[in-house]
């Protein structure tokens, strides 16, 4: 093996065939002199992961599904490729420890992804953090094992990165320590944001999953569609700059150009603009705190030319207003919102709840399951796990 230099960054991708992860490699593959990838992680995609070895020869490649790896095995020994093919949790916890490795993009959707994202922490590595479930179902464990080993956390969503670039460089965690009076998070508002109310109740699966600028899974669709994405958000902000409920403002800007904006004392409100390309953020954060080039078209203000503002309709997205309840109430309330919701979009997709069903079933549960202390990360799994029967069962009724 012929010596790296030292300014390459070794990078294990979890998540790497999702949206995240093959707009991660996009990334690295512009820029082959600066990153080398050291692991491809997925669940059971194992053809896509089968061609992202042939093309970024890592060391590893994790799969989750048994069936998956094993095929995986078969194909990767056949084109005499170097990777040796890993299966299951621990193995996403290893790949994302290891000694030489420097980052890790942690784009893992759901629950899965709580598990290695904390190996990471523990490890003191760069995160990349795309993973929302870590920060809204474990938030304060996170960021203390963060603090705790050294880790440097770098948000990915393009809201918080948004944010992050537009906090002072040396932001320490406090707002008014920074002279920052308020984080003002924007939101597209999703497909319904005009739709008269009377018209919710027959709202389609499809009709939820047809985003006006973005290209999302339809879980995530759904969230903006009911705007319950925002509210995680909202959670996730809280934690990563250690903003109160009341310190973060949700701003509806129907064209995304504008990904979020701070607001200081002395009247200044700055905000990071740019196309609604993943990309931008990624680059942001694999170079941090250097700039290298994303593959994203430079913003044409002109084809722009109005950027709407609008506040929020807590009636019309009452999912917004569960999510800032469940942040203020704290403990494990976030992670049973962020459980309850799954399960309601998960059955809204498959036609057995309606759309209005989704906040119903979640301030259900919300209600019936009293927030308690979350110190571990086993605290977290069980609320999650308490919230998911009472969540289906719901939906049985």
């Amino acid at each position: 093996m012929s010596m790296m230099s030292k300014n390459v960054t070794r990078l294990t991708v979890l998540g790497s065939t999702g949206s995240i992860g093959t707009s991660t490699l996009d990334v690295v593959a512009r820029h082959p002199d600066k990153y080398q990838v050291m692991a491809l992680t997925a669940s059971r995609q194992d053809e896509l992961l089968f061609e992202q070895c042939q093309r970024f020869k890592p060391r590893y490649a994790v799969l989750l599904d048994e069936a998956a790896a094993a095929r995986l095995s078969q194909r990767v020994a056949s084109a005499g490729l170097a990777v040796q093919v890993l299966c299951g949790v621990k193995a996403l916890e290893q790949v994302s420890s290891m000694p030489d490795v420097d980052a890790v993009m942690a784009a893992i959707v759901g629950a899965a992804g709580l598990r290695p994202t904390f190996a990471a922490a523990r490890s003191g590595k760069k995160i990349l953090l795309a993973n929302k479930e870590t920060l809204v179902m474990a938030g304060h464990i996170f960021m203390d094992a963060v603090s705790l080993h050294g880790a440097t956390l770098l948000p990915i969503d393009s809201e918080h990165n948004a944010i992050f670039q537009a906090l002072p460089h040396n932001y320490k965690g406090k707002l008014s320590a920074s002279g920052v009076s308020k984080i003002l998070l924007t939101a597209s508002g999703g497909p319904f944001r005009n739709t008269p109310l009377s018209e919710l109740q027959q709202i389609t699966p499809d009709q939820a999953c047809a985003h006006p600028n973005w290209v999302m899974g339809r879980k995530i669709s759904v969230d903006s569609a009911t705007m319950m994405n925002k509210g995680l958000e909202v959670i996730e902000a809280h934690w990563l700059f250690n903003a109160t409920a009341d310190d973060i403002q949700v701003v509806v800007h129907p064209q995304s150009v504008i990904h979020s904006m701070v607001q200081y004392v002395d009247g200044s409100v700055l905000a990071q603009l740019g196309n609604p390309d993943m990309r931008t953020p990624i680059a942001h954060a694999l170079a941090y705190p250097e700039r290298i080039d994303a593959g994203v078209a430079a913003l044409d203000l002109f084809k722009v030319a109005t950027l709407n503002f609008v506040a929020p309709d807590f009636e019309r997205f009452p999912c917004l207003a569960l999510a800032y309840q469940a942040l203020r109430t704290g403990g494990t309330a976030p992670a049973v919102l962020n459980a309850a919701n799954e399960v309601a979009v998960d059955a809204f997709l498959n036609l057995k709840i309606s759309f209005l069903d989704i906040p119903r079933l979640i301030a259900d549960v919300l209600a019936a399951l009293p927030s308690a202390a979350a110190n571990t990360l086993d605290d977290v799994l069980a609320a999650d796990a308490a919230a998911r029967n009472a969540a289906q069962e719901w939906v049985l009724r």
